[in-house]
């Protein structure tokens, strides 16, 4: 189970330095707060997305996205995160035409992908057999798979107990809600229905050529300052609160959120104290929540390090 470590940021003015989490001062041992400050204003003001970014469909988050809650087993979210399916009804290959996706400031219509086409997206194949246990729910243990591979072809898992399928026995076309450059927008999205979750699994289903790609980042030229770490992905937005994955060492401590809060951007990343002597050279993700002045909205939220604004992680 992954252990959340919640830790709040102070809110902080717009344009004023970065603010530091827990009861350590301002400026931080060794001034790891202040050079975090000097950074975050660099990648701020080197942000310079192309029109793309205001009137185009830029997604922050993957193609795959769960509506709601799956109610996950082990096996479960082994097979949906190795995108394992197999299909009990005929998924349609005829073309749909033209959807509408809707922006918090308006709405763009755009090509859609078939369902057949977005389950080949989805679908990465089949798992091994499992010793003693049949591919499909109910029949008898087979001497070999009674499913055939997926276009990736057969899948290995190290997990014991990962080795069945999702079975699709439904779809549909939708719309769910998708972190952009522009804010959350209901996006066009095929609706798996699925045995096995509480939840569809939607691919997305706006046509490659419709997708503008997210603008390359300036980052600094100077080194990220010792103890300073960076942001991996988000895990949520909720208003003012954003929870982020800071990327830390094995044998770190006293992991302190970061950030610093523009009207236009919002650039996030860590403190971290080193562990002397030695240690195993490991990059954990770590958890944290931070909570802003003012609701996120249409901001991006850029990675101290690297200057690129950061995507909604995969579930």
């Amino acid at each position: 189970m992954r252990r959340e470590a919640v830790l709040l940021v102070l809110p902080l003015l717009f344009g004023v330095g970065c603010a530091a989490t827990g009861d350590e001062p301002a400026g931080g041992p060794g001034g790891r707060a202040e050079a975090f400050d000097t950074r975050a204003t660099e990648v701020a003001e080197a942000w310079r997305p192309g029109p793309d970014w205001r009137t185009g469909y830029v997604p922050l988050q993957g193609p795959t996205v769960l509506p709601g809650d799956p109610r996950f087993t082990s096996e479960t979210e082994a097979a949906f995160r190795a995108g394992w399916y197999r299909a009990q009804v005929p998924i349609p290959s005829a073309g749909v035409g033209d959807g509408e996706i809707r922006f918090p400031d308006g709405r763009s219509t755009v090509p859609l992908v078939s369902a057949a086409e977005a389950y080949r997206q989805l679908d990465q194949g089949d798992p091994l057999p499992c010793p003693g246990r049949p591919k499909r729910p109910g029949l008898p243990s087979p001497g070999g798979p009674t499913v055939e591979p997926g276009p990736d072809g057969w899948s290995t898992s190290t997990t014991p107990t990962a080795c069945l399928p999702l079975t699709v026995t439904g779809v549909t076309l939708g719309a769910v809600p998708v972190r952009t450059s522009r804010g959350e927008a209901q996006v066009p999205a095929w609706l798996f229905a699925v045995d096995e979750l509480a939840t569809p699994v939607a691919r997305l289903a706006v046509a490659p050529t419709a997708v503008a790609p997210v603008p390359e980042p300036t980052a600094p030229a100077v080194p990220l300052a010792d103890g300073l770490v960076a942001a991996q992905d988000l895990v949520a937005v909720d208003g003012v609160r954003l929870t982020v994955r800071l990327g830390v060492g094995a044998c770190d401590t006293g992991i302190t959120p970061l950030v610093r809060e523009r009207p236009d951007v919002v650039v996030v990343g860590g403190a971290v104290t080193r562990a002397a002597g030695e240690c195993i050279d490991m990059l954990k993700v770590e958890p944290v929540t931070v909570t802003l002045a003012a609701p996120l909205g249409a901001r991006p939220v850029l990675d101290v390090f690297s200057g690129a604004p950061l995507s909604i992680a995969a579930r």
